[in-house]
């Protein structure tokens, strides 16, 4: 017999990774646990690291720091975030970003919530499989916005060509796009040519682009060479205040300061206006004191090296995961790309481990911890019926350190050898 709800909140599943720690902690798993090995972690390592700048362990307050700081950032730190990116991706253009191009929130997901809640009445462009937080960010609005599903192939692993963003946005009407470049979890990147495809098609179309940027220092190469360098569509804007286009990023991911939980947002000033009037609503502007904290990471010199040191450090940490992962039989796609994930279709695996629910509970008696795919099929109320098309796919981690990403491999191996 069903009891009564003990109060008027509905009933909320955890997305994703907190999930996969929730259920891992029934077994005993806790936060840096060394018997445990969290491959689904969304987070990169976050101790000293090889070529790494030492990590930041104190910071400076002054009295202005105790005080409500302005809903959109410090100009201080707003400024510094401006001149990153002119720095990195717009030299010897003459629209350049200002501190009115910026605005700071307490993490992605903030920044993100602030998006979308700033959309207007639009229909609105995603792809699966993509970010799992998406789902609920969209249908929170599916009052204004009308979410259309735009298919991708593996074939194009799993991204979309800008060819079809730019004949869908025309098919469906499409105000506005969202997607992560980096992807999670596929690590697909578009760069170059499609991306600079991608921000014509928002320049000439009028089609707002929400380009979730948090990988975007994650980038590979073929053969297992870290890239040169990382990936933005700042790159490719025109007018920094009329293409409509908006990058999100932060410290989470690239810079390895997850706790801090600092995001932001670099788009047309019109757009940041208004993601500060959201804001004044929902959750008031971030922290003073981890904004003074960001400025040393941000100081050229220093945050050139740890982006270096993250792309050469994780690219080694990718060649050794895929290829482990294929000698188990596993297929992963795309081969090479960006973020910290392994994409790996397991359909191919002896029964019963070819499932992703399965895999993933298999795992955990293991100590080993993973994201089934279908978290990953971004599905906004439910409206798509039947069953996921990644039912037969994993996301794995190679966040952690490489000693113990080696040895989750080794038990995974062993899981697989054993049946």
């Amino acid at each position: 017999m069903e009891t009564a709800p003990v109060s008027a909140f509905r009933h909320i599943p955890y997305m994703g990774v907190i999930y996969v720690v929730a259920e891992a902690m029934k077994l005993g798993f806790t936060n840096g646990h060394p018997d445990w090995c969290n491959f689904g972690q969304g987070q990169p390592e976050i101790g000293e690291m090889e070529g790494a700048p030492p990590r930041l362990r104190s910071v400076a307050l002054e009295p202005i720091d105790h005080a409500y700081g302005h809903i959109g950032g410090t100009d201080e730190l707003t400024e510094t975030i401006a001149a990153h990116y002119n720095r990195l991706y717009r030299k010897g253009k003459k629209s350049q970003y200002t501190r009115e191009n910026v605005s700071v929130a307490s993490g992605g997901r903030l920044m993100l919530t602030r998006a979308f809640a700033s959309l207007a009445e639009t229909r609105l462009g995603y792809i699966v499989p993509d970010y799992t937080a998406y789902e609920d960010m969209i249908q929170y609005h599916q009052h204004r916005l009308t979410p259309v599903l735009l298919e991708t192939r593996e074939e194009n692993g799993f991204g979309l060509p800008a060819a079809d963003l730019a004949r869908n946005v025309d098919d469906h009407d499409l105000g506005a796009f969202v997607v992560s470049n980096p992807c999670n979890p596929t690590g697909n990147v578009i760069e170059g040519d499609e991306l600079a495809a991608y921000v014509r098609t928002a320049r000439k179309k009028n089609v707002t682009l929400l380009l979730d940027e948090f990988y975007s220092h994650f980038i590979f190469e073929e053969g297992g060479k870290p890239g040169r360098s990382g990936v933005s569509a700042a790159s490719h804007v025109e007018d920094v205040n009329r293409d409509p286009v908006l990058l999100i990023d932060g410290l989470t991911k690239s810079f390895r300061y997850p706790g801090w939980r600092l995001g932001w947002a670099v788009g047309p000033k019109e757009t940041i206006q208004t993601l500060g009037r959201a804001a004044s609503a929902i959750d008031g502007g971030p922290s003073r004191i981890v904004q003074r904290a960001a400025l040393e990471i941000l100081e050229p010199a220093r945050a050139d090296q740890e982006t270096q040191a993250v792309r050469t450090v994780f690219a080694r940490k990718r060649e050794l995961m895929v290829g482990a992962l294929e000698e188990m039989g596993m297929r992963v796609s795309p081969r090479h790309g960006g973020t910290f994930y392994c994409w790996a279709c397991i359909e191919d695996l002896p029964a019963p481990y070819n499932d992703g629910e399965t895999f993933f509970r298999k795992a955990l008696e293991r100590r080993v911890m993973t994201v089934p795919g279908v978290f990953f099929d971004v599905n906004p109320g439910k409206l798509r019926q039947g069953p996921s098309p990644f039912g037969g796919w994993t996301r794995f981690s190679y966040g952690p350190p490489e000693a113990n990403v080696r040895m989750g491999l080794e038990r995974l191996g062993e899981m697989l050898r054993e049946g």
